[in-house]
């Protein structure tokens, strides 16, 4: 069986003594400014009931939100007993181990705070996040392959890798899969709402859109990503990413039902 070698990428990019910059991190940051970046062309929309300020205002709470949120989420979820035993290495965000849906939550939680801190409606807010989350989950996915953690299952498809840090078999390179439908397809999918169908008319709908695919292309991509050690599905069918992101397929869904049933105007 024929495999792609697992191209020999050094996570640290750059090293100044004890301190190291590496490619993880510098995913994260590439995220946070292109996505805040256009938070601030789509305020300047004259559909979007957001100001410019607003969009700029909010990128330190969103970095709080997704660093925290992430890795709290990943320790909660996923490995609770390795870092109940091994607390110090909690805050070692560096080393890799984020959680999307903890992620989420903690981006959910700092946007509430902040809509109430300045009065904005937190439909057309959530809108405005559900528009630049992909650029975000586009990069840290780049970044999963980089450190080439959370890996495929073994697969004979012609473009099947072999990772170091998990065997010698070839493996579905699920984190560029997850790269393709959470970053690049759900972008153009919210963008084209938003600019062919004035879709910021009606809060609550990229948002729901959003949400929903997300759920369902994580879900996908869980048949060819492999399960988290220690973690067994449900009924023996369900991994705990499918899990997470079923609830975000029903909410996501509710939104838009929501949003296409009530006419334009900004609502909280």
């Amino acid at each position: 069986m024929y495999a792609i070698a697992f191209p020999t990428i050094d996570p640290v990019l750059v090293e100044f003594g004890p301190v190291a910059i590496r490619w993880y991190a510098l995913a994260y940051v590439a995220g946070l400014i292109l996505g805040w970046r256009l938070a601030m062309q789509l305020a300047a929309r004259p559909d979007s009931p957001l100001s410019r300020d607003d969009a700029d205002a909010f990128l330190a709470w969103a970095t709080l939100g997704v660093l925290l949120g992430g890795r709290l989420g990943y320790v909660l979820f996923y490995r609770p007993g390795y870092f109940l035993e091994n607390p110090a290495e909690i805050p070692q965000v560096w080393t890799g181990g984020m959680s999307f849906h903890g992620g989420l939550l903690g981006v959910i939680i700092a946007a509430l705070l902040f809509c109430r801190a300045r009065g904005l409606s937190r439909l057309a807010f959530g809108d405005m996040l559900g528009a630049v989350a992909p650029v975000g989950l586009f990069f840290g996915r780049i970044a999963n392959f980089v450190n080439g953690e959370l890996w495929g299952r073994p697969g004979d498809v012609p473009w099947a890798m072999v990772f170091p840090r998990a065997d010698d078999q070839p493996r579905h390179p699920s984190q560029l899969y997850e790269a393709l439908l959470e970053g690049l397809v759900l972008f153009i999918v919210v963008q084209v709402l938003i600019r062919r169908f004035n879709a910021l008319e009606r809060p609550g709908l990229v948002m729901g859109t959003f949400i929903a695919g997300y759920g369902a292309a994580r879900f996908i991509v869980e048949y060819f990503r492999q399960w988290d050690a220690g973690l067994e599905p449900l009924f023996g069918l369900l991994s705990r990413g499918q899990q997470l992101s079923l609830p975000m397929i029903l909410i996501g869904l509710y939104f838009v039902w929501q949003a296409t049933r009530q006419s334009g105007g900004a609502r909280s």
